[in-house]
């Protein structure tokens, strides 16, 4: 028998401040983090560990939220990506960095990414190093073109095996893509070693552009790195659920919502560039467009929570039982993770891995 245990692709959501910082209630903190172990392998940190969310005030520094997220997350073993490091969108730099001369802003940001990196060395999968730079980049506009370099060049001294993404909106639709092409370029060329590239998946509306979405990812894997879907909503952030946050849909928008997020997980998870998927929110009550939420206010699951797990759980998850040919083999195919494999009462645990194709597995013959 072969049984799937896990994905090595990532299904994953942002977490909460509520998770680390003790603020959620008792009872709707249970039931998220059960439900997110349910649903998610993977997370991501919806603020807690900006800069503006840390630092808002001149070197006090709160690591209270970051570290409660993370001890969760250690403990059941979820990868956890840092988001973000900077975000130079003018309006979400503190005040008190404006208010610094432009070099005690370069050594303030060399502060911040040696301390963040060697502080948390090894615990963040990876980082999202400057955030939607192509819609912002103070940092750049005071210190010049290469402050995006010197930051990667620090997070490394802090720590050198940090992996470092972009991460960027409207990328999807097309809207901005060949922006964020020449931007990847551009840093390439000046040697910045960008481990993969970000981009969110909330800026359509209560469709989205299949077409659109598909020639984007096509355009983006020319570098070679791997994608991630950062920050996905559905509906997104151009639909009426975003504009009036009290909308409620309809029984048929239900399920038309339930439809437009299974083909948006087809389309990414089918794209072999694409190495994983976070919802950028999954509980109405933690969830900054509550309609695109798998839960209810009151923990109750919503038609596209059921489509979603019926998806990665039933249509996307391997189990079979076989028999071996007269040479002793058995061969199938199987979605890349970790399985448990019996053969006469005899199990091993095995990783199948993207990264080797296929996996050879050995039982003694009876």
């Amino acid at each position: 028998m072969v049984r799937q245990l896990s994905h090595e692709f990532w299904f994953g959501a942002a977490i909460a401040n509520g998770l680390g910082s003790g603020s959620m209630n008792a009872e709707d903190l249970r039931q998220y983090k059960s439900f997110f172990l349910e649903n998610f392998n993977s997370a991501v940190t919806e603020n807690a560990l900006k800069w503006a969310s840390m630092e808002p005030e001149k070197g006090k520094v709160d690591h209270q939220t970051v570290e409660g997220i993370l001890q969760w997350t250690e403990e059941n073993d979820i990868p956890l990506r840092g988001h973000n490091l900077f975000w130079g969108i003018d309006k979400f730099v503190q005040p008190w960095v404006k208010e610094l001369s432009d070099a005690q802003l370069e050594s303030t940001i060399k502060e911040r990414a040696i301390s963040i990196a060697r502080r948390y060395r090894g615990r963040f999968v990876e980082y999202d190093l400057n955030n939607e730079m192509i819609h912002g980049n103070y940092y750049e506009d005071r210190l010049g073109p290469d402050i995006t370099a010197k930051m990667a060049q620090w997070v490394l001294e802090g720590d050198p095996d940090a992996k470092l993404y972009l991460n960027d909106y409207d990328i999807l639709t097309g809207n901005r893509l060949e922006d964020y092409l020449a931007q990847i370029r551009g840093l390439l060329s000046q040697d910045v070693p960008l481990a993969g590239i970000g981009v969110q998946g909330h800026l359509h509306g209560s469709t989205f552009d299949r077409q659109a979405l598909k020639a984007s990812l096509d355009s983006l894997a020319q570098f070679g790195l791997p994608i991630r879907i950062t920050e996905f909503n559905m509906p997104g952030q151009r639909s009426k659920f975003y504009t009036d946050t009290d909308l409620k849909m309809s029984p048929e928008e239900e399920q038309q919502n339930a439809r437009e997020l299974v083909d948006y997980y087809r389309i990414c998870f089918a794209h072999p560039a694409v190495e994983g998927i976070l919802m950028w929110g999954f509980w109405e009550g933690a969830n900054w467009i509550p309609a695109s939420s798998l839960y209810t206010r009151d923990w109750q699951p919503k038609v596209a929570a059921q489509a979603y797990q019926d998806l990665v759980f039933g249509t996307w998850w391997t189990e079979k039982v076989g028999t071996t040919d007269g040479e002793g083999n058995y061969t199938l195919p199987a979605f890349y993770g970790d399985y448990q494999i019996t053969v006469n009462g005899q199990s091993k645990k095995v990783s199948h891995q993207k990264a080797r194709g296929e996996t050879n597995v050995e039982f003694p013959r009876p």
